[in-house]
């Protein structure tokens, strides 16, 4: 078994008595209560004022709803409206209140007298393809506008329709997946989550009641499916909605078997070649481990919901590989798959050949790519016990209630991921001892912590939480400094014999555009370029991706190599979310120079 696995599965069991007790080990901060700057905030900011502000949300998602003339097809308006409900709550911003309040409003008009929200023509209605996935999301996106604001106008159309859903299951055909060509469960894409979230709401018994019975949500337990077969049994995001929801039905009524899904999941994904360097996984949306790196690699909808299982396995377990895993999608596949203006995004992103934008900003991969963005502020920091855990380092400043009476002012000053300097500022409304927690990335070696300035002698080990409990007074200050040395990461499957070049958890790619002899070379012929990793360099100041950025030059040779010279290219390499990057994997003179992922390697873990 491999070494993260084991990891994972050892801890998974040492934390069953947490698990089964249900409480989390962590718990994540209110999205009104932090503020996310750095490259994480600019995302979210662009997102909102790039994206979610300059769709045309009448005529793209409303009018269908009006219309109701459709026989099958998806749109995505309840990701919309969930989407725009966070970001509401997280920005406070006049704007996009607004926008949240229309979209509402609009679509709590066309609720039909018996319930229904949708597109389709009465003939159509609940059986035909994607109609209760599009319901299931707006029963969750006007929960959600209960949760955060409190309307309840919201919550009663959404038990109106779940109602609808409930009063009609009995009339599925008993071939509807044979009719479809598409598996009963990937039809129903978060219809149990939504379920779920209207049942916390309510404490409604029946909306919990239809999860455990017509659904046997704590029977389901899929294996991996590799490859897209009919009914497509191995599509990346169903399975992983599907494990969201055991994982919440858990919390509710704890049980070994609902973590099974999920975990197994896990050991494809950083144990069976399941998941790329940059955090993507599956082709054409389903399940694969061949580690090809071309065309549609790492949909868009799978790389959130692998984020949401993440976080949601770190306050589960309180593993802080979860919070590595998260921070290399993050930075890597998730921002990849949008442009760095924020405007478009993009249903797959490949780590080889050309990234194409989807040219519609309905359906669900736009939708859900702003629904894990409005999320990333609630990723940052955590409530650890008495205490705080710091996952992502980012610009940021949040308020955390802790016991006492105590109010936690908290903020960060960094530009990472350029740099591994961190500083983070603590304000407790009194002095109090509690304890801090600060993520120690994997791949961070020789990382170095200090208190108001004194040196913290505690061994700081990577891939592990590191606990400060101590007095804490007003202005008092952590500095972390993790040391970012070039790495080669060896490639798997069908990238062996290359590596990847990263720094940190950022992976860099090779964007030929600047290069003229090259410009013109596929995808194949780039990756039989051979590096000197001796002549690697970083180039700060590069703002081609995002403010503040980084890249790095590096020499090479077009194929093949003399000893004693380092190559007749000279090579940039960028930051992974670089639109026009095409490849990511170089053969070297000599591969010991690179070492295994330590994601996926389990190199340097607790019990290899």
């Amino acid at each position: 078994m491999n070494g993260v696995f084991r990891t994972l599965a050892v801890l998974a069991i040492t934390q069953i008595s947490l698990c089964m007790a249900g409480d989390d080990a962590l718990s994540p901060i209110e999205l009104g209560k932090v503020k996310v700057g750095g490259e994480i905030g600019r995302r979210i900011d662009a997102t909102i004022n790039n994206n979610l502000l300059k769709l045309d949300v009448e005529k793209d998602f409303i009018t269908p709803f009006r219309a109701k003339n459709a026989r099958s097809g998806y749109i995505g308006l309840g990701k919309l409206i969930d989407a725009a409900v966070r970001f509401a709550a997280y920005s406070e911003d006049e704007k996009v209140l607004a926008l949240k309040n229309r979209l509402v409003e609009a679509t709590i008009e066309t609720q039909q007298p018996d319930g229904y929200i949708g597109r389709m023509s009465a003939p159509a209605r609940m059986w035909s393809m994607w109609d209760v996935h599009e319901m299931a999301y707006i029963v969750l996106g006007l929960t959600a506008d209960y949760h955060y604001f409190g309307e309840k106008r919201s919550l009663e159309a959404a038990r109106r329709l779940a109602d609808y859903i409930l009063q009609r299951w009995a009339t599925m055909p008993n071939d509807w997946d044979r009719q479809t060509g598409i598996a009963t469960h990937v039809l129903l894409t978060g219809l149990e989550g939504a379920m779920l979230a209207l049942h916390r709401e309510t404490g409604d018994r029946r909306y919990l009641d239809f999860c455990v019975q017509q659904r046997a949500l704590p029977e389901w337990d899929l294996g991996i499916v590799i490859g897209r077969r009919r009914l497509i049994e191995g599509h990346v995001y169903a399975y992983l909605a599907r494990c969201l929801a055991q994982l919440e039905l858990h919390r509710l009524q704890p049980d070994e078997k609902l973590l099974r899904p999920t975990r197994r999941a896990m050991r494809f994904m950083t144990a069976e070649d399941g998941m790329t360097i940059a955090g993507g996984a599956g082709v054409w949306e389903i399940w694969t481990d061949d580690q090809d790196g071309r065309g549609a690699l790492g949909e868009t909808c799978a790389t959130a919901y692998q984020l949401r299982v993440f976080d949601n396995l770190l306050r589960l377990e309180g593993d802080p590989r979860y919070g590595d895993l998260m921070e290399r999608t993050i930075l890597n596949a998730l921002f990849a798959a949008q442009s760095p203006d924020g405007r478009r995004i993009r249903y797959y992103t490949p780590l080889e050949g050309d990234r194409v934008y989807f040219r519609k900003d309905t359906y669900c991969c736009p939708c859900n790519y702003r629904r894990i963005v409005a999320d990333l502020p609630t990723m940052v920091y955590y409530r650890s016990g008495t205490g705080l855990a710091v996952n992502l380092y980012t610009a940021s400043e949040a308020t955390v209630e802790l016991d006492g009476d105590v109010s936690l002012k908290v903020s960060q000053e960094t530009d990472y991921p350029a740099s591994g300097h961190v500083v983070i500022h603590l304000d407790p409304s009194k002095p109090a001892e509690f304890p801090v927690q600060l993520r120690i990335p994997r791949w961070c070696r020789g990382a170095t912590v200090a208190v108001n300035g004194k040196r913290w002698t505690s061994p700081v080990v990577a891939g592990e939480f590191l606990t400060i409990e101590r007095e804490w007074n007003a202005g008092d200050r952590i500095t972390l400094e993790m040391p970012m040395p070039w790495r080669l990461v060896l490639g798997r499957k069908r990238q062996s014999g290359r590596a990847a070049v990263m720094r940190g958890p950022v992976v860099f790619c090779f964007n030929p555009e600047g290069n003229e002899s090259l410009r013109d070379r596929d995808a194949a012929d780039l990756g039989v370029i051979v590096i000197d990793p001796d002549s690697l360099k970083l180039q700060p100041g590069d703002d081609h991706i995002r403010p503040g950025g980084v890249a790095c030059s590096v020499r090479a040779c077009n194929e093949g190599f003399a000893v004693g010279v380092s190559g007749n290219l000279s090579l940039r390499l960028t930051e992974f979310p670089d639109p026009r990057g095409k490849v990511v994997y170089f053969r070297l003179p000599d591969p010991s120079k690179a070492v295994p992922d330590e994601l996926i390697s389990g190199v340097g873990s607790k019990t290899d």
